[in-house]
Order: structure tokens, then sequence, then C-alpha cells
């Protein structure tokens, strides 16, 4: 067999190679002999089927399958030799000519990079600094008496943050549209839900009241067929119901998970939650600058291979999870081109980061990895559960080993580079995305 490497690109490559066509038949003619031995026939006993009758219904698939391993041996020894790290999966290709003798074949493939690892000593990285005070936990309570809201019937007009629930019928020059029309729809007015105008005519309206109203869609409306168009509408009002906040009580305090119902006892668990959302909303910040840095001090050319295996895993899970809560997804809806910036980002990032811990010995230790498994376990009512759940799942375990590889490198990165605390207030961090 003789075969060489040819360079396409920074990272793609191609290989031809040759396997001789006397070695493929010696191989198809042991592999039928072994196959003889056990095939089954009508007329023949076991082990007895002539050899030309087991050829005849087996030898194309035998040779398909010879060849399929030769080629894949004689790929494999070149890249050994030629010691290339091989990305995603190659594209084999049949080539005419050759001198009888034997059979050619190409295989194009994209190489990992060579990942040389940049100075990081120049980046900034702002950490920030916020405390949880009384006001913040009054807040978070504020947020979970919202959350638990009840609505009750009200025998007046109807206001802001009142649900409603109307019927309604809307036309376009006297035609009807796509979602022109439902009965027994309930929303919450004036929380953006439906069109301003569509609220506004809502606004002041009593069960058992109607109305026609004119409304006009925005040019930009996701409704290509209505947009910019006006059209008009019959609402009736069929129920008004006022919110009702559940009182700071010790029902309260037992529906939030505390037995006794003791509002103190609500409070410091309120805000040990609180700490603990804060210390990852702000760990989740210093990482993500961390790991910019290491990408901007780091470029790379990525194999496009790897690039659309990662954007085709997060689609993947994108619809997963969209069907998770219950959203219906079709085959292919989610086009994982979507998804390629991430994805480009996610590549990068395991490529420095695999080159990093090799080089500086970052690999999370089994104390480390129970450390973090053990930090998320605080949030549930049952943490010590918890914990031999992550043990007893690979693949959850699997993740926590890469969150605390990620931790080292964060770490190492925070050694290298200029930080900078910077005070910040809790509705600030809350609202920042982290």
């Amino acid at each position: 067999m003789a075969a060489n490497v040819e360079t396409l690109s920074a990272l793609e490559r191609r290989v031809s190679m040759s396997v001789p066509i006397q070695e493929i038949d010696r191989r198809v003619d042991e592999r039928l002999k072994q196959l003889a031995r056990n095939v089954k026939m009508p007329g023949f006993r076991p082990g007895k089927v002539p050899i030309k009758l087991v050829a005849q219904q087996y030898g194309t698939q035998v040779r398909s399958e010879v060849l399929g391993d030769a080629v894949q041996k004689a790929f494999s020894e070149v890249v050994k030799e030629a010691n290339l790290k091989v990305a995603g999966y190659p594209r084999i290709e049949k080539r005419d000519g050759g001198d009888g003798q034997a059979l050619e074949f190409s295989a194009t493939f994209e190489i990992y990079p060579e990942v040389k690892l940049g100075d990081v000593a120049s980046a900034a990285v702002e950490r920030p600094q916020a405390s949880v005070d009384d006001a913040a936990v009054d807040k978070t309570i504020e947020i979970l008496r919202k959350q638990r809201i009840r609505y009750e019937p009200a025998a007046r007009g109807a206001q802001d943050g009142d649900r409603v629930t109307v019927d309604f019928e809307g036309t376009i020059d006297g035609q009807p549209f796509g979602g022109n029309k439902a009965a027994g729809f309930a929303f919450v007015l004036g929380e953006g839900r439906m069109l301003p105008q569509f609220d506004a005519a809502a606004r002041g309206m009593a069960a058992g009241e109607s109305k026609r109203f004119e409304l006009e869609f925005p040019a930009d409306y996701h409704g290509k067929d209505v947009a910019g168009k006006k059209a008009s509408f019959e609402l009736a009002m069929k129920q008004v119901e006022a919110p009702r906040l559940p009182e700071l009580d010790a029902e309260f305090a037992k529906s939030l998970g505390v037995a006794d119902g003791d509002l103190g006892t609500m409070r410091a668990e309120v805000r040990a939650n609180v700490e603990r959302e804060v210390k990852k909303r702000v760990e989740s910040l210093i990482r993500s600058q961390a790991l910019q840095a290491l990408l901007d001090s780091t470029p790379l050319d990525l194999p496009k291979s790897l690039v659309q295996e990662e954007a085709q895993r997060l689609a993947q899970a994108a619809a997963a999870d969209l069907q998770a809560r219950g959203l219906k997804v079709e085959q292919g809806r989610l086009d994982p081109a979507v998804f390629e910036a991430s994805a480009k980002r996610r590549v990068a990032l395991g490529l420095i980061i695999g080159e990093l811990a090799r080089a500086q010995g970052l690999q999370p230790k089994p104390e480390q990895v129970r450390a973090l498994i053990e930090q998320e376990a605080q949030g549930y009512e049952s943490p010590a559960e918890v914990v031999k759940w992550f043990y007893m799942q690979p693949q959850r375990l699997s993740e926590m080993e890469g969150l605390a590889l990620e931790g080292n490198v964060v770490n190492w990165v925070l050694s290298k580079a200029k930080v900078v605390d910077k005070p910040v207030s809790f509705n600030e961090l809350m609202e920042s995305g982290a």
C-alpha cells in the first residue's frame, strides 16, 4: 500500500491511498470461508453449503465490508505515520485510474489546529462587589408574593394588572384573517402581551360590556399577512379579575417550605438563597470575562467539521428543551446555522482550555468536583440525595468535572490578568443578565 498527504488549506488535508486488489480478494475469500462454516441455506446442512453459493448470496456485502475495513486501516496508518490529529470524519472517495492492480482512494479531512496560548497579562477583568441587604431580601420576597398571586372577580371596569377574559373577532376590509378571533381568551392587562391598542380598548370595560374598535398592526408585526394593515375588532368582556397578593404571614412562609411558618426563618432562608444567587452571578460575570480574555489572546483557525457538529448538537438541545416545555418542534425546524456563533465560541474554548489544562496541569482533583456538586445540591431540599444522584449519572458527573476544570482555568486567568474590584448594586447585578 502507498499513500501521501496533501495540504489543501491551513487545516484541510487529503490522503491518497491505494489498496492492492489481490489483498482484497484474499481477505474476501477468507471471510467467505469463515462464513460458510455457519451459514444456513435450505437443502444443506450447516457448514456444508458450497462456497460458490455463499459467495453468490453474501459476496457483495462481504467485499464491501472488507474494502471498508482496508481503507479505514490504511487511513489510520497514514495519519498515525504523519502524526496528524483528525478532527471530525474523513470524506472517502474512490479515484479512477491506476494500473489495475490496486484500488485508488482519497480521504479529505480536517486536522486540529495548533493551539499557541496567548498572554492574558494585559487583559482587564472587573470583579463585581455586591452585598445582600434587607432591601434586597424585601424585594425578593415581593417577587415571590407576585409569583403566587391570585385573581378574584371584580365588579368594576378593567384596569392594569387585572386578568381579563374576552371574546374577540377581527376583520380587515371585511374579511377574516389568521388568528382573528378567540373565545374565552385570558390575559393580564398592561403586561404587554397584547398590542397597546388592544389593551387600551379593554381598559375600563366591565364584565358583560362589548365594543367595536379599530387597530393598526405595526409594520414590523410578526404576522406578515397583517403587518401595517388596519383591522376592525368586536370585543366582548366576559370577566374581570383583580389581583390579590398573598398576605405576608405563616401560610405564605409555609408555601416557601418553612414547615413551622416562622417569618424570621423564612427571611433567613430567602437571604441565604439570594446570597447564593448573587455569588453565582458574580462568578458567572467573572468567568465570562476570563474566558473572553483567553479567546481574545489566542486566535485560532477552527475545523469546520467541529463547528458544524457543535452547532447541530446545540440545535438538538434547543429543540429538546422546547419540547420539554410543551412546545411542538417540527423536524429540522431549528436551523443549526443559527447556532454557528455559539458553536465557534464553544469549540474554540474547548481547544484552548484543553491545551491550557495540559500545559499548566489544571485538571480538577476529585475533591474539587465533590465541592462543586455539594454547592449545587444546596439549592434542593435533600442535598445528600442530590449528591448521590450526580455520582450515579456519568453524564452529569462529566459535566461537573468540566465545570471544575473551567473553574481552574478561570482562576489561572485571574492570577495573570489585571483584576479590578467594581462595586455594583443588588439591582444592577440582578439585571445584568449573568
